[in-house]
């Protein structure tokens, strides 16, 4: 009797240099690797985020995946095109990305050169779409226009509009599905199961976050405020030590202080020296912040993914200090800052701290079930889903894109975007 070949594997390779984020992909990864359909394969590559630097960094992704005990492939290859053939010799049917903005990829690795043999899916390294771009009216052009989001095979969104302005664009959406972002599933199913852990050994004391994002420009976003209130947040941390404040910064905000010239290095590095030596102070950078979140008693930020992933993760509101100049948020990034206490200077952070000491804080439940149910619109299933989408297109046996149906410039190439350098 004759038995009939196994069902071929379908291969699938993690593309990987914002391990920040590998939580958008973690899920994915997860549940591929327990299924006898797929064969997949993680690998870390260099990155840069700045033209001055340069690419590098690989060693710092590999360390991320050995903590986390991820299998890997490790392609430091100064040539990227080298690591571009290897990957070719893997054969695969998909390539999974986190991260759209092209210029911080070598060039071997680009969108580009990985569509011309392999279907790249795209899931946003960020939780939620919270923010429109300056002086334009709509969903972000940045967020579905990039040459990324032109040449990807599936994209995979969390908001409807996005999903939505896709069909504005000349391949339209039949391609982009909405299925919500494991990122928040794996946050708020952390903290669901009781992750918690801090890094200050001070029994009794009060837990806050303090979480400043690294943009400082009115050309790209302006929501950090860490310049404006770092010497006073010193301040307030000498006078309250029964106060433990961790310091949270966004992956790239330290960098982009010193490469903007927003504060002197000189002065930074003195107030670290100050931040650090006290005993009720510290600056966490660990891979997982769902443990931070379980054992906050508050949560201090003034954006950007944070207003969301908070609230909808403990179910109680951050405190948002609030960039007068910050770009216009979106209809998802309102219903995240109104899940939020809203302060606009230190006095008003000041006093809001005292009330939640005095009263508790606010019950914000209303304002964070409106949130979740835009933000989470499959609670718990956004990898299953998308696991679902990719196994019906190989099914389906769709062919790759073909670049003369895009016809619009990407966001990029375009002039006065952020990301016009290379």
């Amino acid at each position: 009797m004759m038995t009939s070949p196994e069902p071929k594997q379908i291969k699938v390779v993690f593309l990987v240099f914002y391990h920040e984020a590998w939580d958008a992909l973690a899920g994915i990864h997860a549940l591929m690797a327990t299924d006898s359909k797929f064969e997949v394969t993680v690998i870390s590559i260099p990155r840069r985020f700045s033209l001055e630097a340069g690419f590098g960094e690989e060693s710092e992704v590999s360390a991320f995946f050995d903590r986390h005990n991820v299998e890997h492939l490790r392609f430091n290859y100064e040539d990227s095109f080298a690591g571009l053939e290897k990957i070719k010799e893997l054969a695969p049917d998909y390539v999974f990305i986190n991260y759209p903005w092209q210029r911080n990829y070598q060039p071997g690795y680009r969108v580009e050169q990985l569509s011309e043999f392999t279907k790249v899916c795209y899931v946003p390294y960020f939780s939620a779409p919270l923010v429109l771009e300056r002086d334009r009216e709509g969903v972000a052009p940045h967020l579905y226009t990039q040459r990324s989001h032109q040449l990807a095979s599936l994209i995979f969104t969390q908001d409807k509009n996005i999903q939505l302005a896709y069909a504005s664009t000349s391949r339209g959406n039949s391609h982009v599905y909405l299925t919500g972002t494991p990122k928040i599933d794996a946050l708020v199913n952390k903290v669901a199961q009781g992750a918690k852990s801090w890094p200050l050994a001070n029994p009794g004391n009060f837990k806050m976050i303090w979480a400043p994002h690294h943009s400082y420009s009115p050309a790209w976003l302006n929501f950090g405020n860490f310049a404006t209130m770092f010497q006073d947040m010193l301040g307030f941390a000498q006078a309250h030590p029964s106060v433990d404040v961790l310091l949270r910064p966004h992956p790239l905000m330290f960098r982009t202080l010193l490469d903007r010239d927003v504060i002197p290095e000189a002065v930074l590095n003195e107030w670290l020296a100050q931040w650090n030596a006290l005993p009720n102070t510290a600056v966490d950078a660990d891979d997982d912040v769902a443990p931070l979140f379980g054992a906050a008693d508050l949560m201090v930020t003034d954006g950007i993914s944070f207003l969301g992933e908070y609230p909808l993760a403990t179910n109680k509101p951050g405190t948002f200090f609030e960039n007068s100049s910050h770009w216009v948020l979106s209809e998802l990034g309102e219903l995240a800052a109104s899940a939020n206490i809203r302060v606009k200077n230190f006095a008003e952070f000041e006093a809001a701290f005292e009330n939640v000491l005095e009263n508790g804080l606010p019950d914000f439940s209303k304002q964070i079930d409106a949130l979740r149910v835009v933000a989470q619109p499959y609670p718990g299933e956004a990898a299953k889903r998308i696991i679902e989408v990719l196994k019906n297109d190989y099914l389906a046996e769709t062919p790759l894109v073909d670049k003369s149906l895009v016809t619009e410039t990407a966001w990029e190439n375009q002039p006065g975007t952020e990301a016009a350098w290379d």
